[in-house]
């Protein structure tokens, strides 16, 4: 069955979160990242595997595979967004709460979902600064 964005948005569920959701943004992997890490435990739950390239110490690409329920996928993609073009540095200091307050919230049984991206970027980033630097 297909929903549209106006049947799934709930009182859980900002428009934000749906639209992330069932239109995810970067999704895939990019051929000969500058770096590829995976996040979570794909034997019992969600995770992320997350790829990234760097230009002049710029986020020039994302992209990621997520594996989990809507908050995992709809912060992920949020995270994508909001950090494509940015500096290294500045991309680190996006929190999760950062990615919940851009999705407009997200219900808090679902909160520990949205450090998957973040967790995955941080880790994408000190393994691209251990090789490249």
């Amino acid at each position: 069955m297909d929903y549209t964005t106006e049947e799934m948005v709930t009182d859980e569920y900002t428009e934000n979160v749906i639209t992330h959701f069932l239109d995810p943004q970067n999704v895939g992997e990019i051929e000969n990242p500058d770096a590829k890490v995976k996040v979570g435990d794909p034997n019992c739950g969600d995770y992320i595997e997350l790829f990234l390239t760097v230009k002049e110490d710029r986020i020039a690409d994302l992209k990621y595979l997520v594996f989990g329920c809507i908050g995992a996928i709809s912060t992920s993609s949020a995270l994508s967004v909001m950090v494509m073009g940015k500096h290294l540095d500045e991309a680190l200091e996006i929190t999760d709460d950062d990615v919940v307050a851009y999705l407009g919230g997200i219900p808090e049984k679902k909160k520990h979902c949205s450090l998957l991206g973040v967790r995955g970027l941080q880790a994408a980033v000190e393994q691209y600064r251990e090789n490249h630097e």
